[in-house]
């Protein structure tokens, strides 16, 4: 009798081989399918490489916008709050046919009975011209204490703030923003100079540091601060004391809550409101700015990260729609090797790994054309933008879990194969 023939082809690999050979053995089928049509498939590994980088860049684009936003509210003034007057009915005031608006005495007591307050600064506002000689600008008057400047966590470029006894006695005295620097001094130096605010002549004694825009896009650095008193006395006229908002901050962050708790009970009761009436005052903290930061951006990057995956989708429709033409190319070749010993677990492995190779190379060139764009983006927008590991990692396996999704039924499909009518195809 004679010897049984070594086995030979798919069959010398099963299944004694193992899978760590059958593997490799199908890689090395899935590069040759693969390079037998390079330009089939660069255009299918091209939907994966538009979907992957989609998704890339969106990632990082909201990472990049929440720290950016994050740090516009931070400029806003660490752990701070703004009280501002609220309308409501007049029927809520206990004895009193007038609502009683901010004061300055009630920020005083503000400081003076919360322990979780640190300070507090009256603020009034008001538009009007600057001038500089033949140069001028229309811009935001601020009167407060230099409290606002430590609240606000403002540092100055140059110069100095008023005094307690310079704003005490109304003087005429002022520190401005950058922007209003730019557009009336140019390059030269403000400090020490005199401008006109409206009629009256204000010494500037400083610069603030750029800012920038604040979260809701105003011009952080368009503006001018000038004594809270010389305000009240040349540009604004409102009843004795009375305030358009109160600043104030607290010690940290864990104390802001506590510091708002406090804010709305000292009001309320300086305000004379019955237990059943609405607050006649707003008050608006770092932590809400946050919040609402935080859902806009949540809802936006939802959108974004959507129509970022229906590329993905579209590129895995691309990738099983080649397999199937490629599955029905290779008919006679699958026949060959089932005829030889290869089972319907080796076709079913030879598919996916090509479906997964591809999709795999996508991804990577997907991640590499993210990276490109996200350093233009960063310049470009002026955002902290970066291609995390974690982003990177999340786009490789994305790409390998699309080919191995819609690489499946063009696999199943060559598995499933008779042997003898693939044999007969053409």
């Amino acid at each position: 009798m004679s010897e049984r023939p070594e086995p030979t082809g798919w069959q010398a690999r099963s299944p004694n081989t193992g899978w760590v050979s059958i593997l490799l053995t199908a890689v090395g089928l899935a590069f040759g399918a693969l390079l037998k049509h390079p330009l089939r498939a660069f255009l299918t590994a091209f939907g994966i490489l538009v979907g992957v980088a989609a998704v890339t860049v969106v990632v990082a684009l909201a990472e990049g916008a929440k720290l950016a936003i994050g740090a516009k509210i931070d400029a806003m003034g660490t752990n701070s709050l703004v009280v501002t007057p609220r309308d409501v009915s007049r029927s809520g005031v206990r004895g009193s046919a007038a609502l009683p608006p901010l004061t300055v005495n009630d920020g005083i007591a503000l400081q003076r009975e919360s322990t979780a307050i640190e300070r507090v600064a009256p603020l009034l506002e008001t538009g009007a011209q600057v001038t500089f000689f033949e140069d001028n600008v229309a811009t935001a008057i601020t009167g407060t204490t230099p409290d606002f400047f430590s609240i606000r966590a403002w540092t100055l470029e140059s110069g100095r703030y008023w005094s307690d006894a310079e704003g005490a006695r109304g003087a005429k005295v002022c520190v401005l923003g950058i922007t209003v620097v730019r557009e009336l001094f140019g390059f030269a130096a403000p400090v020490g100079a005199t401008v006109r605010i409206g009629r009256h002549p204000f010494r500037v004694l400083g610069v603030l540091e750029e800012k920038g825009n604040s979260p809701f896009g105003t011009d952080l650095d368009d503006t001018v601060l000038i004594p809270i008193p010389t305000m009240r006395g040349k540009l604004v006229r409102t009843r004795p004391g009375q305030v358009h908002q109160l600043a104030a901050s607290a010690p940290s962050a864990e104390l802001a809550s506590r510091a708002k708790k406090d804010i709305i009970a000292i009001l309320r009761d300086r305000h004379g409101l019955r237990e059943d009436a609405e607050n006649d005052f707003r008050i608006r903290s770092q932590q809400q700015f946050r919040e609402t930061q935080a859902g806009i951006m949540g809802v936006l990057s939802m959108l974004l990260l959507a129509i970022a995956t229906v590329s993905l989708f579209v590129g895995g429709i691309g990738v099983m729609n080649i397999m199937l033409v490629s599955v029905a190319e290779r008919t006679r070749e699958i026949g060959i090797r089932m005829s030889i010993g290869a089972r319907e677990s080796h076709i079913l492995a030879q598919f996916l790994v090509e479906a997964i190779t591809l999709s795999v190379m996508g991804g990577a060139s997907g991640a590499l054309t993210a990276a490109v764009a996200i350093q233009f983006l960063a310049k470009s927008l002026e955002l902290p933008m970066r291609l995390s590991p974690e982003a990177l990692s999340i786009a490789m396996g994305t790409s390998a879990l699309i080919g191995l999704v819609f690489g499946f039924f063009p696999a199943r499909r060559a598995a499933r194969m008779d042997p003898i009518e693939a044999l007969r195809s053409d």
